[in-house]
C-alpha cells in the first residue's frame, strides 16, 4: 500500500536509519510511523523537511535519493557552514526521532523530462558536484532498476575519493551495469583511475566525447552550474536537451536594506509588523512568528507562496508560480524584497 500525503499539509515521518556517507555527509531513511507503507515520487524530486531546532520548526528542501516504491524516503545531507538544519540533523537527529515533511515536488526529474532518443538510443549525461549528486543519482537508479535501457554517463566532481558521496555505490554500479559509466574528476589527489583537474570545456570533451548525443541533467553549486552551462553553450550543445536544478539562489542584483521603514500587515493573523525597505519578506514574516514554511530559500520549491494584496515587492524568482497566480498577486516570500508598505495574506 502506498503512503497518502495529506494534500499540502505536513505529515510526520520517523527516522529509521542514519549513517555517514562521508565525514561531513549523512544519509537518513524516513518511514511512516507504521513503517509499512511505500512512497511514490519522480526521481530527481525533493521534499520540504521540517525539523525542530531549539523549540522551533525549521524547514529546508532536500533531494530524494531513494527509489520510488521503497518503504522509506532517503535524504543525503551535507554539513554547511552555520547551517542550522543540516548541522542539527548531522549532529543531533537520532534514529527514532520524528520530522515533518511535505509531499515530493520539483520540475527537475526524469519522468517529466525523460532522455530523448538520438540515433536510435536513449543516452543521458548526469553532471554533479558535491551534494548535487543526490537527485541525479536517483535518476540513474530509476533507469537501472526499471531496465529502461538508458546509456548513462555519470560525471561527478569531488575533492577526493574519500569526499565523494556514494563512492562505493558508484563503483559498484560501474562494475555491475554495462549502461552505467562513472567519470570522476577529483580536485585533489587524483590517481590512475580518476584524474585530478577542474572541469572545463576540454575536460568535458575528453571525459564524455559524445555528450552532444545525450540529454544532460545538471545539479550542484550555483557557480559550478553556471560554468557547466557555459561550457555546453561554448561547445555547441543543443540546450533543448538540458535540465538543471540548484537550491542556491539565482544570481540577482544586490539589494540593500534601507533605513526607510515599511509596515507589513497580515490581517488574517491580526499582525502589523515593522520592517525596512529592502528586507526579504520571508525573514520579516518568520521573525514575527507567523506560520510560513520557508524550505529551499532559493525560490524553487514554492513552500513560501503568499499573496500581496496591497503594496509592492521586488521578486528574484517566480519559478513555481503560474501566470494566473502572479496576476493575482502571489509571490515567493523567500525571493521577494519589500519596496513599500504591504498587506499580505498567508495561507
Amino acid at each position: 500500500m502506498f503512503f497518502e500525503w495529506q494534500g499540502s499539509q505536513p505529515v510526520t515521518l520517523r527516522c529509521v536509519d542514519k549513517y555517514h556517507e562521508t565525514l561531513d555527509t549523512v544519509s537518513l531513511k524516513l518511514a511512516d510511523l507504521s513503517e509499512s507503507l511505500l512512497f511514490e515520487f519522480k526521481a530527481g524530486q525533493f521534499i520540504n523537511l521540517g525539523v525542530e531546532v531549539n523549540g522551533k520548526i525549521e524547514c529546508r528542501a532536500y533531494s530524494l535519493s531513494s527509489l520510488s516504491g521503497d518503504d522509506y524516503l532517503q535524504l543525503t545531507i551535507k554539513r554547511v557552514d552555520a547551517g542550522k538544519v543540516s548541522n542539527y540533523i548531522i549532529d543531533k537527529l537520532l534514529v527514532g526521532d520524528t520530522v515533518q515533511a511535505l509531499p515530493p515536488t520539483g520540475e527537475f526529474n526524469c519522468i517529466d523530462h525523460p532522455p530523448v532518443t538520438l540515433q536510435g538510443k536513449k543516452k543521458a549525461l548526469l553532471i554533479s558536484a558535491g551534494c548535487g549528486i543526490t537527485p541525479v543519482f536517483a535518476m540513474a537508479k530509476q533507469w537501472l532498476s526499471n531496465d529502461e535501457k538508458v546509456d548513462i554517463e555519470f560525471l561527478h566532481i569531488a575533492r577526493s575519493q574519500q569526499e565523494t558521496i556514494y563512492f562505493d555505490l558508484l563503483e559498484t554500479y560501474h562494475a555491475a551495469y554495462p549502461d552505467f559509466h562513472l567519470k570522476l574528476l577529483l580536485k585533489n589527489r587524483g590517481d590512475t583511475l580518476y584524474p585530478e583537474g577542474r572541469l572545463d570545456a576540454q575536460w568535458l570533451l575528453e571525459l564524455v566525447s559524445d555528450f552532444k548525443q545525450r540529454t544532460v541533467y545538471l545539479c550542484g553549486p550555483r557557480q559550478f552550474m553556471q560554468d557547466v552551462q557555459g561550457y555546453l553553450n561554448e561547445l555547441g550543445f543543443d540546450m533543448a536537451n538540458f535540465y538543471q536544478e540548484s537550491f542556491t539562489p539565482a544570481a540577482s542584483e544586490e539589494t540593500t536594506v534601507s533605513n526607510e521603514g515599511a509596515t507589513v500587515s497580515v490581517p488574517n493573523f491580526a499582525q502589523s509588523i515593522d520592517a525596512k525597505k529592502g528586507q526579504v519578506l520571508a525573514e520579516v514574516l518568520e521573525g514575527a512568528g507567523l506560520p510560513l514554511i520557508v524550505a529551499c530559500r532559493s525560490g524553487i520549491c514554492g513552500s513560501c507562496k503568499c499573496k500581496v494584496r496591497q503594496g509592492s515587492v521586488s521578486s528574484a524568482s517566480q519559478e513555481t508560480l503560474t501566470a494566473e497566480e502572479i496576476e493575482q498577486g502571489y509571490v515567493l516570500a523567500c525571493s521577494s524584497t519589500i519596496e513599500s508598505d504591504l498587506e499580505v495574506q498567508i495561507g
